[in-house]
Formats: structure tokens, C-alpha cells, sequence
């Protein structure tokens, strides 16, 4: 969705109005991540690209993303019960494509009133506006925008070099500012168990953490095996499949050890710079 201007906004009337507020039952969340846009359309679907990278790296506790895509009503319901919100979405306002803009909340607090509602211009500002007047008390205080200037915007064209080059500055604040405080600490331990059979296992909160596809790539590299999380199944590799209610996970990693693959449990850590979770192939802990 591509804010154009500051033409007037036209909203569902009442909007200050608490009895007027909608009861949505959506999860609560500390952190939510809402991409808007059309992944039609080139540059315009950054927004649910963006949140398709950061789903890649990894999920933590606490966080939800969410694609938007085109439907501003429901980013509005999305954000019931979060603590903070980001929304990432394309802009056309003339600037070099790439361009990185933050609107913050106390901005954001200053979008006009809720006056009538026109479902076929629904953007970003729409939706906080909406979000204010169905939620009420329920709607989030901590809001943030990241708009990225678009280039190209033509039906099945892809994302452009600068608007790819914007995209990845804005997940690095993303995962700084929002994202990193959720994840467990660096010198938490992992760990996983090989067995005798020739399957490696994940605790649930490591699987669902960061490999939220379920698909693997496994690569033995020097004394460590790599667990390189993909896309998803249509990526090819391993598939991660649940082993009981907890949400556990395990797949056979036996072709990739060969015959010397150890047995028991191992330590393991999380690789920021290679995308990875790395696990020692030395002696059991």
C-alpha cells in the first residue's frame, strides 16, 4: 500500500467514541511486525518481503509477524493486544527509491479523525486510525512506520536493488531494536541429541525459534554440523518433523555424519553471521 500524499483521510464516523470499539479476539504479543503491500507489484510488496526475511531468521518468543498485504482492516485487528507495533510499507513521494523512512508514534498520534471509510484507498495511516476507533483501549500506544520510496511498481517485476538495499536497513533496526531483546541471551546454552538411529532433535522453543519453515539444510563442516534454516520444503533439504504434543522436533541427519555421527547430547550455538546453528561434533556433555 503506497502512501502518495497528504490528501485528506476519510474514516468511520465517531471515532472517539470507547462504545464503538469492536471485540476482535487476536493474541496478545510484545513485539508484532506487520509488512503491507502488494507482492504483485515490484517494489510495493517490500512490506511482506521484509517479513518474509525475518520469519527466514527466526521467529523468537514473544514476537508475531504478520503479511498485511493489501488489507488495512485487518492490520488494524492484527495489532489488538500488542505492546509495540512496527509497520513496513512502500512510499511514492518522489524521493531517491530506497529512501528509509521512521515515523514515530508521537507522529503517528496527530492522523486526523475518524470521519467515513473508502475500503479501496486503505493504507498504513488508515489503519492506525482504524485500529484506534474498532480497539480502543486495545489498540497499541507504541506504534512505529518504516516506509521505503519504491522505484518500479510494474504487475510481476521484482524487488529493485535500492529498495532491497532499504528493505535490509530497516530489518537491521527491526531486529536491534525489536527483535534481539526477545531472544535469549548469548550465552544461553543449546542444545540437541543425536540418536543412536541417526536423527538429531530440537527442543521446541530452538526449532520454533529459528527454523519456523521447518526445512533444514544439514553440512558437516569441520568438527561442527551446520543446521542451516531454509524457506521452506519447496527449498529442498530436510524436513523437521513434530515428535510429541511439546512441539519437539527431529529429522535424520545419518547420510550427512556418515558413520562416525555421535551419539547423546551436544552443545550447540546460534551463528548471527552465517545464518546457522552450529553443533560440536566433540565428546558428549
Amino acid at each position: 500500500m503506497i502512501p502518495t500524499s497528504t490528501e485528506s483521510h476519510s474514516y468511520p464516523a465517531d471515532s472517539g467514541a470507547q462504545d464503538n470499539a469492536v471485540d476482535i479476539e487476536t493474541s496478545g504479543c510484545e513485539v508484532l511486525v506487520v509488512g503491507c503491500g502488494n507482492l504483485l507489484r515490484g517494489d510495493d510488496g517490500v512490506g511482506p518481503i521484509l517479513v518474509r526475511h525475518l520469519w527466514e531468521r527466526g521467529v523468537p518468543d514473544g514476537a508475531r509477524l504478520v503479511d498485511g498485504g493489501t488489507a488495512g482492516m485487518d492490520v488494524a485487528f492484527q495489532m489488538k493486544g500488542a505492546k509495540r507495533v512496527v509497520i513496513v510499507d512502500a512510499a511514492a513521494t518522489g524521493a531517491a527509491p530506497g529512501t528509509v523512512y521512521m515515523v514515530p508514534g508521537a507522529e503517528l498520534a496527530e492522523l486526523p479523525p475518524l470521519q467515513g471509510l473508502h475500503t479501496h484507498s486503505f493504507r498504513w495511516d488508515h489503519a492506525i486510525a482504524f485500529a484506534r476507533w474498532a480497539l480502543g483501549e486495545a489498540c497499541p500506544d507504541d506504534i512505529t512506520v518504516f516506509l521505503i520510496e519504491a522505484g518500479g511498481v510494474e504487475l510481476g517485476a521484482d524487488l529493485s536493488e535500492h529498495v532491497a538495499a532499504g528493505m535490509e536497513k530497516v530489518i537491521g533496526i527491526v531486529e536491534a531494536e525489536y527483535l534481539s531483546v526477545l531472544r535469549p541471551v548469548g550465552d544461553t546454552r543449546l542444545q540437541v541429541e543425536f540418536t543412536a538411529d541417526g536423527y538429531v532433535r530440537l527442543d521446541a522453543r530452538l526449532a520454533a525459534s529459528r527454523f519456523p519453515s521447518d526445512a533444514v539444510a544439514a553440512v558437516r563442516r569441520d568438527a561442527d554440523l551446520w543446521l542451516i534454516p531454509l524457506r521452506g520444503p519447496r527449498s529442498g533439504g530436510l524436513l523437521l518433523k513434530q515428535r510429541n504434543p511439546a512441539g519437539d522436533r527431529s529429522t535424520l541427519v545419518r547420510e550427512v555424519l556418515d558413520d562416525d555421527g555421535p551419539v547423546g547430547i551436544r552443545d550447540a550455538f546460534w551463528d548471527d553471521d552465517q545464518g546457522a546453528l552450529r553443533v560440536s561434533m566433540g565428546p558428549e556433555t
